[in-house]
């Protein structure tokens, strides 16, 4: 009886390629986008910095004068006790949560909404920021780290600053465990091994005195799994001839 490939075993979503959320801290997010908290300003206090579990930025508690709490991710230097606004006539200042229309040209920002409401998808990586470029009828230009520019709609909101947790990739992992935690609370499979390098019943590539895939490794998109490896739906093959 054939064995299954790596493929085929990743569809099926065992303990092997799931991630470990339940030790997760929470949802990650701003509070609700309610009428009550855009007008006026919201002052909380930073209460606790923890570690997420497969995220590379650390996140805080912060609790509302009225009561509420949310975890929010941090920028640099922030600290438990210290006072952040929210709210559309917050201050411009670091970790302050504003709407994008009242957020000055130049000023470094994270966790950006993509929709209003939305919580914040945009720029959630250690050491990020995007910058606001310019402001138009209802919408903000915005570049991102990768020196795209996208446009938002102005009533998104982020946060000012970096996000806190730059330089950690930096850190060599020595140890082939500490590398395997890491990319196991991300839900990933490690190590990867080449499907060259594998017998033929176990990869399509597989196979062969040499370690070559033995054909073309072009795939159709609607390919079956066990199937569907090396070059998907690719457009060509092989090298680029110059002109």
């Amino acid at each position: 009886m054939g064995k299954k490939v790596l493929v085929q075993r990743r569809g099926r979503g065992s303990p092997t390629f799931r991630a470990h959320t339940h030790k997760r801290r929470g949802a990650v997010k701003y509070r609700p986008l309610e009428k009550s908290t855009v007008e006026r300003i919201i002052t909380g206090v930073i209460t606790g910095l923890y570690h997420d579990p497969g995220r590379g930025a650390p996140v805080g508690v912060i609790k509302y004068k009225d009561g509420v709490k949310s975890l929010l991710l941090l920028p640099e230097a922030a600290y438990i006790g210290q006072v952040v606004e929210y709210g559309s006539n917050a201050t411009i200042s670091i970790g302050n949560v504003l709407p994008l229309e009242n957020i000055p040209e130049g000023t470094p920002i994270f966790n950006i909404e993509k929709n209003p409401g939305d919580g914040g998808k945009f720029i959630r990586s250690g050491g990020c920021y995007a910058t606001i470029i310019s402001h138009s009828k209802g919408t903000t230009i915005v570049q991102l780290p990768s020196k795209k520019s996208i446009i938002i709609n102005s009533k998104c909101r982020a946060t000012i600053g970096v996000v806190a947790g730059g330089g950690r990739p930096e850190k060599p992992f020595v140890k082939a465990g500490t590398k395997y935690h890491f990319i196991t609370a991300k839900g990933r499979k490690w190590p990867h091994v080449r499907g060259v390098a594998m017998n033929i019943v176990s990869h399509p590539h597989g196979g062969g005195s040499k370690q070559a895939p033995g054909g073309p490794t072009t795939v159709s998109r609607n390919a079956p799994p066990g199937r569907k490896v090396g070059l998907i739906a690719a457009r060509r093959a092989g090298r680029k001839k110059r002109k």
